[in-house]
């Protein structure tokens, strides 16, 4: 969870542009990011694999009205609704895009050729259909927001309490690194979010990096198995609730939508 998953960017912008919020040049710039292209297969009335910029448009023919985001992991389908074969493509990219108004999803697949530091990625999002159903799992804002706030509280004090790497100076330089990002202007979510789902977003990124740094940086000071496993439960339910709540945040949007604030 360090980074921003590619569902959410061409969920958060896909919803700027479908509001009226930003251009589709730069919906498309900030949907792609560092890769080098994206493309859509499988659009209803397209042969083969058309850009990102005739695929939105294609959507929002289509009857698309907004984007959801789906973040699902083993045992836990958050944000999907069906049928099985979309879920399991969603759950082997780790994530996907669900459509609002039309029953149809997007799931990418990612193609990377090119040495280290010279990565050339393409991106290619399988359109399928859907089922019409609530989404798996997915919290309100507000849920979200007092969710991480305990999830947190909780963690630091078992972490802190096993001498975990996540808790000390390496999580502090990696959360340091994360707020010099965002103090450059990056963009959390596009333009037309409230800002509740900004504050809830960055904070479920700022969790889920500290879930990973404990993650990469061995099991620190917990050197019994005991202390392992007491480290694993507490990271375990930490890192969902920050997915969780980073699914409430890249659907506000569409919640607000349906609730008729827009």
């Amino acid at each position: 969870m360090l980074s921003e998953p590619r569902s959410g960017r061409l969920a958060s912008w896909g919803n700027a542009l479908l509001a009226g919020f930003v251009s589709p040049d730069d919906a498309v710039l900030a949907i792609v990011g560092e890769d080098a292209v994206h493309r859509v297969e499988g659009l209803p009335g397209e042969a083969g694999p058309v850009g990102l910029t005739l695929a939105l448009g294609r959507l929002r023919a289509l009857g698309v009205a907004g984007l959801r985001v789906a973040l699902p992991a083993p045992g836990h389908p958050l944000g999907l609704s069906g049928p099985p074969d979309f879920n399991a493509r969603a759950l082997d990219a780790e994530e996907a895009v669900v459509c609002h108004g039309a029953a149809l999803g997007l799931v990418p697949e990612v193609y990377e050729a090119g040495p280290v530091g010279d990565v050339h990625v393409e991106v290619v999002w399988h359109c399928l259909p859907v089922r019409e159903a609530p989404p798996a799992d997915v919290p309100s804002l507000g849920e979200a927001e007092r969710e991480l706030a305990e999830a947190l509280r909780e963690a630091t004090e078992v972490l802190s309490r096993l001498d975990v790497a996540g808790s000390g100076p390496v999580a502090e330089a990696a959360v340091d690194a994360y707020r010099a990002r965002a103090e450059r202007g990056r963009e959390v979510l596009a333009p037309g979010y409230p800002p509740r789902a900004v504050r809830v977003l960055e904070l479920a990124q700022r969790v889920g990096l500290l879930v990973s740094v404990a993650y990469e940086n061995g099991h620190g000071g917990a050197v019994s198995a005991s202390e392992m496993a007491a480290r694993t439960e507490a990271l375990r339910p930490v890192e969902r609730t920050a997915r969780r709540a980073q699914v409430a945040a890249y659907n506000a949007f569409v919640e607000e939508r349906e609730r008729g604030v827009r």
